[in-house]
């Protein structure tokens, strides 16, 4: 690739990003577990707070748009087995607990609601960035790696290229020229992390233009492809085995989504409680769409223990 085709590309993506977010604006309208050293990830201090800046690049030649959309499950079991799996409907197939879930919530009990909003599917973002400025991690500095993040961050991306406002100019905020450097600021909110207060800077291009260090970021990107091919997911039968190893802890028995709710209420039912004693119900702590991330990462430990 050289520098001229890298800005006949410009063009051509914005479009292509901005069509994409109106699909995501307006969702009617639309038709692993192991440590990968390409990807990034901000550190915070001993009391949970961070930042860094980084630039979100451009699409690899061959890719369609400079992210990749995964939805996964992760949620424990009665059995107390983990279920850490991406979703099929990621690439437009079913899934196995898209099906139970659909007949939890439509079984009329809220009970069954509950344990369908808790195995709900997560979303999260893969991109290619550049790491401008890294504190905790200065090595990492001038580096491309792949960086995943949650709905809210992907927001702020595309508040920037279609703002809500009349007298705001749209930014393509991965262009290489263009674009703008995004300062992520990370504090720890209900005991989870927080990057509300992250935000972009004023649009310039990276490396101050210059053509050759521009050229040498773009051929150290990852392709994302990877990320959304068949290969990357468990077939339909290998998810349900292992949604039922998780659910009742038997072996696979080509068991329904209807069967499968009937374990679900039984194994889930409370245990009669005194009227003079009744059960306390715990308290939830707050959680943003970007902690799903974090704590999807730590669930997968304990699924792999």
């Amino acid at each position: 690739m050289d520098i001229n085709t890298l800005r006949k590309m410009r063009n051509s993506d914005f479009s292509k990003i901005t069509g994409e977010f109106d699909k995501i604006a307006n969702p009617q309208s639309e038709t692993k577990s192991y440590k990968d050293d390409r990807f990034w990830r901000l550190e915070g201090d001993k009391a949970g707070n961070g930042t860094a800046t980084i630039r979100f690049l451009p699409r690899v030649e061959g890719d369609e748009l400079p992210w990749v959309r995964i939805f996964s499950h992760g949620f424990q079991g009665p059995t107390g087995k983990w279920y850490i799996e991406n979703s099929l409907t990621t690439i437009g197939k079913d899934d196995p607990v898209g099906e139970l879930n659909t007949q939890l919530w439509n079984s009329g009990s809220e009970a069954n609601k509950e344990i369908a909003r808790k195995q709900k599917r997560k979303l999260s973002y893969t991109a290619n960035i550049l790491v401008v400025s890294d504190p905790k991690h200065p090595e990492n500095e001038g580096k491309v790696f792949l960086f995943k993040f949650g709905k809210k961050i992907f927001d702020k991306i595309m508040d920037k290229a279609k703002p809500t406002f009349e007298d705001e100019t749209p930014v393509n905020v991965f262009d290489f020229w263009e674009g703008a450097d995004f300062k992520m600021r990370m504090r720890k909110v209900s005991g989870y992390a927080n990057y509300d207060e992250s935000l972009f800077l004023e649009p310039a291009a990276i490396a101050g233009g210059d053509d050759e260090k521009i050229l040498k970021v773009a051929n150290s990107q990852y392709a994302l492809s990877e990320f959304n091919a068949p290969t990357n997911f468990k077939s339909y039968e290998e998810l349900k085995k292992k949604l039922e190893s998780v659910l009742s802890g038997d072996s696979y028995a080509s068991k329904s989504a209807a069967e499968l709710v009937d374990e679900v209420e039984m194994v889930s039912a409370p245990a009669p409680q005194p009227k003079s004693a009744p059960a306390p119900q715990p308290k939830a702590a707050a959680v943003t769409a970007d902690d799903e991330d974090d704590m999807m990462s730590y669930f997968q430990n304990l699924a792999n223990d």
